[in-house]
């Protein structure tokens, strides 16, 4: 798989592809990264995900790939567009870390665990099986979706490489 195209996901961003493509994102602390893959029609799409509700923003244009409540939905639609049909598509997530201890801190500072529960809740609410997870823990991560066999890879320096 050495010829593969590399499509890169930036922070608050989603993409999608096809035909072997490789979709990957680093930087993955309390953010989360999800997929979306088809297995029959070998396509695939990511988003990383930095905050789960867009009731948050302050921006006028909201970014949909930053917030997990708009993302999921986006990333959604890309992924329809290459031909994916959603009654196949299966989820996969990484991330959510809490990167930091914070003695006496609310919910608000529980931002991967929210993040994670807000992805997971938009699932659901979509109808797309969520079929493997690598979340939460005190480590940052870097992930990579193969968009022909929907292996999910993630590299921490901690615990070395896992394929899920």
């Amino acid at each position: 798989m050495t010829n593969a195209a590399i499509v890169k996901v930036g922070m608050a961003d989603l993409n999608a592809a096809a035909d072997g493509a490789l979709l990957k994102t680093s930087g993955l602390g309390s953010c989360v990264g999800l997929t979306l893959f088809d297995a029959q029609r070998q396509a695939a799409g990511m988003a990383h995900i930095m905050l789960p509700s867009s009731e948050i923003a302050r921006e006028g244009l909201i970014n949909a790939a930053k917030y997990a409540d708009t993302a999921v939905s986006e990333l959604l639609e890309r992924v329809l567009r290459l031909g994916a049909e959603r009654r196949r598509l299966v989820a996969k997530i990484a991330g959510g870390a809490q990167m930091f201890a914070f003695a006496g801190a609310g919910d608000s500072m529980r931002i991967g665990p929210r993040n994670v529960e807000s992805a997971k809740r938009e699932l659901e609410r979509l109808g797309i099986p969520l079929i493997a997870e690598d979340t939460g823990g005190h480590y940052g991560r870097t992930v990579e979706l193969d968009s022909r066999s929907g292996v999910f890879t993630i590299r921490s320096v901690q615990y070395g490489v896992k394929e899920i």
